[in-house]
């Protein structure tokens, strides 16, 4: 690779998209692994990572677990959303903080999320549930699950002082990411835990974070009635 910045992740995009300008990579094409890249230009393979994740967030290219990362055919802007850590959220609104740990433990994971992590049957994950409140009412009602063997640290954290969702963002820079935004009715445990009434519309978000090809961690949030989201485009 030819560039004066050597190899950090800034020449690394420079030199990736280069080639897809160029054509070396046409539109339609699968480019190499993060392995062979991360060899090619003599660093580490998370450098590689977020040169490419810098350039999927244009739309260039799509990257897919598993199947690999293709010069996208009809690039097109996209939406971006960085994973928040809610007491900044919640204080850039100039409300106070509040969080409470309800429960917390390492337990077998429903069927639906052992599959979405990848993790072998029988697996035992660290599962908690915690609430984060704006000016002292209940915001959003987090319900998460984290593989301790991906992130042995969290299992020393004082859970009930430091929230999961600001440790994991501060100490675990996840490769990779899926989110999904749904509506849903209350049940009867969010209803108390939110103060809606059961049935009552709720905004909800699921997020799914890897590192490589191991999932960090799976979380629900569900968020008190009334809440909206808003990003650039």
């Amino acid at each position: 690779m030819r560039s004066e910045t050597g190899n950090s992740w800034q020449a690394i995009r420079t030199e990736v998209l280069r080639r897809i300008h160029a054509r070396d990579w046409p539109p339609g094409s699968l480019i190499p692994n993060e392995a062979d890249l991360a060899a090619e230009f003599g660093c580490a393979r998370t450098t590689v990572s977020r040169a490419l994740r810098e350039i999927a967030a244009t739309g260039l290219i799509e990257r897919r677990r598993k199947a690999g990362t293709r010069v996208a055919v009809a690039p097109s802007r996209r939406a971006t959303f960085d994973i928040p850590v809610l007491r900044t959220e919640i204080e850039s609104r100039g409300a106070r903080y509040g969080y409470a740990l309800i429960s917390q433990g390492l337990d077998v994971p429903p069927p639906a999320v052992r599959a979405g992590m990848a993790v072998p049957e029988g697996a035992r994950l660290l599962h908690l549930s915690a609430l984060h409140l704006a000016d002292g009412a209940p915001h959003v009602h987090e319900d998460r699950w984290i593989d301790p063997d991906v992130a042995p640290g969290i299992l020393t954290v004082d859970l009930g002082r430091e929230s999961a969702n600001a440790w994991l963002v501060a100490n675990m820079p996840y490769t990779d990411g899926s989110l999904s935004l749904f509506a849903r009715a209350a049940d009867a445990g969010l209803a108390e835990r939110l103060g809606c009434v059961e049935g009552a519309a709720l905004f909800c978000m699921e997020r799914l974070t890897w590192i490589g090809d191991r999932a960090i961690t799976h979380v629900q949030l569900s968020y008190a009635p009334g809440h909206r989201i808003a990003t650039q485009l």
